[in-house]
């Protein structure tokens, strides 16, 4: 007895969907996203300037790119994301639709709607993708969970009223409650 095949999707699809719609695809499965809200916003737009001063600073020549930036993981047509915000560190990766593999530093900021794909899904693609270091932001319980994936040591959970480590940067500490 032959079962039905649930539809693989591609590259194509996100590219076919209607204006102002977004979704992110992983190994061929499409995942609908939802607009932010304020603190979501806030939290990357602080995020991301605290960060790009911090390269601007000390001469480095990574790109932070928030979210919506397309981000081909596999660099396959199976693979879509746009996270909140990449840190990109290879320019060769980078072309005018987006970063052709895995950024050097990913970070989420989880909405109701998306915790199991950042917790779960996500966690699991960008660490097989060659991500270097992945945060989870929780706005609701103010915690923020950091994988050191380059040095594979083991995830670190902080508060927003700490002072977090970047693992990808030794000297950049970030203080979440300070950016609200």
């Amino acid at each position: 007895m032959a079962f039905a095949h649930e539809r693989i999707y591609t590259i194509d699809d996100i590219y076919a969907l209607p204006e102002g719609q977004r979704a992110e695809l992983i190994d061929g499965h499409l995942y609908m996203m939802a607009p932010p809200n304020f603190r979501h916003q806030k939290l990357v737009m602080e995020l991301s300037a605290v960060i790009h001063q911090y390269i601007k600073n000390h001469g480095g020549d990574c790109e932070v790119l928030p979210a919506p930036f397309a981000v081909f993981l596999n660099e396959d047509d199976r693979n879509y994301v746009e996270p909140d915000i990449s840190v990109i560190c290879g320019k060769d990766k980078l072309n005018d639709k987006g970063c052709n593999g895995a950024p050097d530093w990913i970070i989420e900021i989880v909405s109701p709607s998306t915790q199991q794909m950042d917790y779960g899904i996500k966690l699991f693609k960008y660490r097989t993708a060659g991500v270097r270091e992945y945060w989870i932001i929780n706005p609701t319980t103010r915690i923020v969970n950091v994988y050191d994936f380059e040095n594979e040591k083991a995830t670190c959970q902080y508060r927003f009223d700490d002072e977090i480590p970047v693992c990808i940067y030794g000297n950049l500490n970030i203080h979440i409650s300070s950016l609200l």
